[in-house]
């Protein structure tokens, strides 16, 4: 007999509602297959079952409320647990120091100086819990976020110690071994200071006048005010602007749009753009795509783009879109508009909500015209797509003369976090993105 229980649905959530079985009592269930559906305010999802078996009881019915962890079913499994195979040495090279930045001119792109690339600390026997076992056995696990996290440790997955109910490995355990204990348990102290100290110098607010209404806080707005008061905290915070001039792009998309937008059924924004030049800039400044540990940065392989995604006013969320390094303008375009549709319907899976290594917030279909966001943690920047707008500019034609034309030009923001590089750093990868911008071949990404 094994549990199944319910797993881990993205960061900061402690809850889910079971919305529907896709098995009953009796009936068999394959590893992977669904087996049953979880509602939170965040996502609604289909959760695959961790093991082969039957199914002896099913705990949660329809419609309640379960925390993550609880057990909502248990399995009479075939031939016991099957365990997640330890990554083998051709398919996961042995731990390297982190590759230091490519050298550059001071002219181009300073390197920088406040943070190193180091490599991340094991955890010490004093903080740490005895080391796992050599495999760690997928009954162990509570959900395929943490699954997928395991497996990126590559050796280090032998590190993870389960501290969730009968030694299950939470996304928590997992994540210890890449990020201290001392960093995020600091992570976790500052906000509840800060905000404690900030309420005591808060008065209480007189009686609501007649006629006022009440609107309390919903779990979406609670957990976004908690998670931007702790960014501030914990991040000492910059903001850089550049104005853009986008009449190249302009041009590119009123050639392309109504075939676009008959072809795919969505028209073509500023954003995918702006996405596909910010990974060419991403990958000449790899310091921006990057996660704070203890002592130093952890330096991500692959572009993992978060994308705020507003929900009719009601509400927040950033979904991820994976490798965007390896993209070009037509797919990150389809993504993006995947991503932002199903988290309007709240056809978001877990998988969707982490791992992001940079985030865009995007304010400009509203016409804002210098939006600072507030990092979205761990990651060190976050960029601020602002409205674009027919401006009078001077242009130099081949011969040097210049002149008044009207182009579309709007301001992109950057929002960094200074212990991971200075402020010459931030301006030149800002520069980067605007020369994409303004003089890329667009044309040939169609």
């Amino acid at each position: 007999m094994a549990d199944v229980q319910m797993p881990e649905l993205g960061e900061n959530i402690t809850e889910g509602t079971v919305t529907q079985w896709f098995k009953a009592v009796g009936e068999k269930t394959t590893a992977g297959e669904p087996l049953f559906e979880v509602s939170t305010d965040k996502v609604d999802a289909e959760v695959p079952s961790p093991l082969t078996g039957t199914i002896t009881k099913i705990l949660a019915d329809v419609g309640q409320t379960i925390a993550i962890g609880s057990v909502v079913a248990v399995v009479e499994t075939d031939g016991g647990a099957t365990p997640i195979p330890e990554p083998s040495a051709a398919a996961t090279p042995a731990a390297q120091p982190t590759e230091a930045a490519p050298a550059v001119t001071p002219s181009e792109t300073p390197a920088p100086t406040a943070v190193g690339a180091t490599p991340i600390p094991e955890p010490s026997a004093a903080a740490t819990p005895a080391p796992a076992t050599a495999v760690v056995e997928s009954r162990l696990v509570t959900s395929p976020v943490v699954r997928k996290l395991i497996n990126e440790l590559g050796p280090d997955a032998n590190l993870v110690t389960g501290t969730g109910p009968d030694g299950r490995i939470t996304r928590k355990d997992a994540e210890k071994v890449a990020f201290s204990e001392a960093h995020r348990a600091s992570s976790q102290r500052q906000p509840a200071s800060t905000s404690q100290s900030v309420s005591a110098s808060i008065p209480s607010p007189p009686p609501a006048p007649a006629g006022a209404s009440f609107v309390a806080f919903n779990k979406i707005r609670k957990i976004t005010g908690d998670r931007m008061v702790a960014t501030k905290a914990i991040s000492p915070h910059v903001m850089n602007a550049i104005e853009v001039d986008y009449e190249r792009i302009e041009s590119v998309r009123r050639s392309h749009q109504e075939r676009w937008k008959s072809a795919e059924g969505f028209t073509l924004t500023y954003l995918p753009f702006i996405a596909r030049a910010l990974v060419q800039a991403l990958q000449e400044f790899p310091y921006l795509n990057a996660s704070v540990a203890e002592g130093g940065l952890v330096l991500h392989e692959h572009v993992d783009l978060s994308i705020a995604v507003d929900l009719n006013f009601e509400g927040l969320l950033a979904p991820v879109i994976r490798q965007v390094e390896d993209k070009r303008l037509g797919a990150i375009a389809r993504e993006i508009a995947d991503v932002a549709s199903r988290a309007r319907n709240g056809k978001l899976r877990p998988d969707d909500l982490v791992g992001g290594t940079f985030t865009i917030s995007n304010s400009g279909p509203f016409g804002s015209f210098m939006v600072a966001p507030l990092i979205n943690q761990p990651q060190v920047a976050i960029l601020s797509t602002d409205g674009i707008s027919r401006k009078p500019v001077v242009v130099t034609d081949a011969e040097g003369g210049e002149s008044i034309a009207i182009h579309s030009l709007g301001m992109l923001v950057l929002s960094w976090d200074h212990r991971a590089f200075d402020g010459a750093y931030a301006a030149a990868f800002l520069r980067r993105v605007k020369d994409v911008l303004e003089h890329h071949d667009w044309t040939s990404e169609f």
